[in-house]
């Protein structure tokens, strides 16, 4: 059967085969797959779990010998299982597992936004960049009033004004061209069957339907499909059927990512981007058609002398943030080195290393407000990224951690800068969803995928259908800066351009055994921001302390964004809250819902952490 052919894929660096704008048309269709309807049937999804701070209930680790999948569904889990035990690769597991959780998590992901994926084949490393796009028509400007101080969050993010043009499909075709082995179309079948039998409604997606139902109630499209006709959201239990997801899903699996960037379900986006009445997009078809994904070239980091820490590079922040992190844990002052010595007391974070974590913390954030942005507008420091996880840069660094805290700290000097940058100032960031793969032959994906902000932009498209549902548009320009320049008038790195990336913390991570090569961990987590600080306590944990996966994971949560202490709601003891404070910390509970899926290779196979806090499970073979 003929592949869909790769919708402009064009990588960071020149490759053979690549031109833009190829359209071919798939001819047939594939029935439905037994076996894949015969795992999901029945699949009603999991029972509740802990709200956010809740104290997180111990999982049994069990090894899989073969293949494991790690995502946030229960459904979304159990169709990239099927794709594996059919022979497919990580990468098409992926796929199924991402056209899965546009329908039963679309509050966090789908085909309304956009993704990173580290991929390793065995071979080769890779990350494929579905990153959001700002139109060709936006402005720096974007998100600033008539008096020109920018918007609050709450003004700029409902309606068409930050939508960016959705990069994940383009991003998964490009991808599975390269490493498919199961025919595209026959991905898709588990979520067409879920759309047309249903899904029930589970106690998180219930609670986001309790916390957004004013927002989606202004949303035509999305009211007559999330709340009943009384304007109360659809209780737990609740099965839901989205047709008009099932025929955008069947367009695609047939006719590649074209039928998404061209055509209706492309025009459908654009009249609702531009038609909404008080916060209209300048989104055109030329901008759907023109979307391009992209293959960037990973950052590797050694770390701890024994791995290879895997991570994709900017417009995301989150490699080079999370392993400025561990670099300075690794480089403390002798006032403070033997924090780092015992980083648990009693089971929780101790207090002393929670000051060196945040402290390092600050001094991370601080750099990745003043230069991370797109690389293809904004030149990294010193024109290579790798400068600000220097050991040298990192020593320098580390000597500003003292006994008590700096509460906030300023940006480095990493390498000569092209242009004096403005630090972005600290704005919302939210959403998101994890996938971790590893199949039979050993490859493996990490994959962080969004629509920003919990239901996006809440806006629906039902992709020209005229039935019911749909899927949600993601509101990721607000990710850029909405200030574009600081009183000086500097300019801030990653401000709204034309066609420009939005800096994000998505940090999906491959890591290597630095002796032999293996690979021995895919990991990644929602959460906005604080995606950095839940995947670097994973890690930390994990291959730096010895503990297992789903033990790491469970652990409280904790950071900070260059001010304040975080630390999650009802999880540290007073003693601990009491100890920053005397070290000079503002410290703030507060609400710090992780989800992160996790795969590590253990004797005989791979152990899996699916984060308590959310819904997510591991299965595999």
């Amino acid at each position: 059967m003929k592949q869909p052919a790769v919708k402009g894929m064009a990588p960071a660096v020149a490759r053979a085969g690549s031109a833009p704008g190829c359209r071919a048309r798939m001819a047939c269709r594939r029935g439905l797959s037994a076996l894949v309807l015969a795992a999901l049937a029945g699949c009603a999804g999991p029972g509740p779990r802990p709200e956010a701070g809740a104290a997180a209930p111990a999982r049994p680790s069990e090894v899989f010998k073969r293949m494991a999948v790690a995502a946030a569904h229960p459904l979304a889990s159990q169709a990239g299982l099927q794709m594996l035990r059919e022979g497919g690769s990580a990468v098409d597991a992926a796929v199924a597992v991402q056209m899965v959780l546009t329908l039963v998590e679309p509050q966090a992901s789908g085909i309304g936004g956009g993704a990173f994926l580290m991929s390793w084949d065995g071979r080769r490393l890779q990350a494929f960049d579905g990153r959001e796009m700002a139109p060709g028509a936006a402005t720096e400007d974007l998100f600033l009033r008539p008096d020109g101080t920018p918007m609050s969050f709450q003004q700029a993010v409902a309606g068409g004004r930050p939508v960016g043009v959705p990069g994940v499909v383009a991003m998964l075709e490009a991808a599975h061209r390269q490493h498919g082995r199961l025919p595209w179309m026959h991905l898709f079948e588990p979520a067409i069957r879920l759309c047309e039998e249903g899904f029930t409604v589970t106690p998180l997606l219930h609670r986001h339907l309790v916390e957004g139902r004013e927002a989606l109630g202004a949303s035509p499209q999305a009211a007559a499909y999330w709340l009943q006709p009384d304007g109360q959201p659809w209780p737990v239990g609740h099965r839901l059927r989205n047709p008009a997801l099932a025929q955008v899903l069947r367009a695609i699996a047939r006719d590649g990512a074209a039928a998404f960037y061209e055509g209706a379900v492309a025009a459908d986006i654009v009249a609702r981007v531009r038609g909404h009445a008080t916060n209209p997009g300048s989104m055109t078809l030329a901008d759907l058609d023109g979307y391009v994904p992209k293959e960037r070239v990973p950052i590797c980091t050694a770390w701890k002398a024994r791995y290879r820490v895997c991570g994709f590079p900017p417009p995301s922040s989150g490699h080079l943030a999370m392993m400025q992190i561990l670099g300075l844990l690794e480089r403390l002052p002798a006032a403070v080195a033997p924090a780092a010595e015992t980083p648990l007391q009693q089971g929780l974070p101790a207090p002393a290393w929670l000051h060196a974590y945040t402290e390092a913390a600050r001094l991370a954030f601080a750099d990745r407000a003043a230069f991370v942005a797109d690389p293809d507008y904004v030149p990294a420091p010193g024109n290579d990224w790798r400068t600000l996880l220097d050991p040298e840069y990192l020593r320098r660094r580390a000597a500003l951690i003292k006994p008590t805290s700096m509460k906030a700290a300023r940006p480095g000097e990493p390498g000569p800068l092209p242009q004096a940058w403005a630090p972005q100032a600290a704005q919302p960031e939210h959403g998101t969803s994890h996938v971790s793969i590893v199949d039979a032959q050993g490859r493996a994906v990490a994959m962080t995928t969004t629509i920003e902000a919990v239901w996006g932009s809440r806006l629906m498209s039902d992709g020209g259908t005229g039935l019911p549902g749909g899927f949600m548009l993601n509101n990721e320009l607000t990710d850029f800066s909405f200030a574009p320049r600081d009183a000086q008038g500097r300019p801030v790195a990653n401000r709204v351009q034309p066609g420009k990336r939005p800096r994000s913390s998505m940090s999906p991570t491959l890591v290597f055994d630095a002796r032999d090569g293996a690979l021995l961990m895919s990991l990644g987590s929602p959460g906005g921001a604080a995606i950095i600080h839940y995947t670097a306590k994973t890690l930390y944990f994990t291959l730096g302390a010895g503990l297992a996966p789903q033990a790491a994971t469970d652990l409280p949560n904790f950071g900070s964004f260059n001010g304040p202490t975080l630390l999650e709601r009802g999880r540290f003891a007073p003693a601990t809250l009491q100890a920053l404070r005397e070290r000079g910390h503002e410290v703030n509970e507060t609400a710090l819902d992780s989800g992160i899926q996790a795969l590590r290779r253990a004797s005989g196979g791979w152990v899996g952490a699916a984060d308590p806090r959310r819904e997510g499970v591991v299965l595999g073979e």
